[in-house]
């Protein structure tokens, strides 16, 4: 089976950052990474103001339901170096985005180790933190749309990696 890490970098609601925990934990996933301005539950020895932690904390739970408690996380301002100590551990680092490299996901076969990032609701992940990835998957779309919620898509990636890869 897969050892999986799962990575949300710089995204900003809340409630797909609950809803990436919860489906973290249902699949398996080893470790939730959150990054950047990424919005995170409270913690022991919480810096943020309390009524703001607090706040996040109950909007984070609304889609977590609890998995905010059952599965290991920890946050960390820069994505950079935790790419780096990732790879030095023998993870490929792969980024689910929409990029020329992309590999579609049901042509991807994972390796025993993968941190997968997640990034932006909008913009998607950087240019910088791409150009660092291993790999680029992108889920082939079929309809008008143009991709899918952040959420549902790193939903379809961990089910394919832990499942079928």
């Amino acid at each position: 089976m897969q050892k999986i890490i799962l990575i949300a970098h710089n995204l900003r609601s809340c409630h797909n950052v609950g809803s990436l925990l919860r489906t973290a934990d249902g699949l398996g996933v080893e470790h939730v990474h959150l990054t950047g301005y990424t919005p995170y539950p409270l913690q022991a020895g919480d810096e943020r103001l309390p009524h703001l932690a607090q706040k996040i904390d109950r909007q984070i739970h609304k889609t977590a339901l609890g998995a905010e408690h059952t599965i290991p996380w920890s946050r960390s301002d820069d994505i950079l170096p935790l790419m780096a100590i990732l790879k030095a551990d023998g993870y490929k680092v792969v980024a689910l985005e929409q990029a020329k490299r992309s590999v579609k996901l049901p042509n991807f076969h994972a390796d025993t180790l993968i941190a997968l990032i997640v990034g932006r609701e909008v913009e998607g992940i950087e240019p910088e933190v791409l150009a660092e990835c291993d790999r680029v998957l992108e889920i082939p779309m079929v309809g008008r749309k143009e991709s899918f919620n952040v959420a549902v898509a790193a939903a379809m990636a961990l089910y394919h990696l832990a499942f079928i890869a």
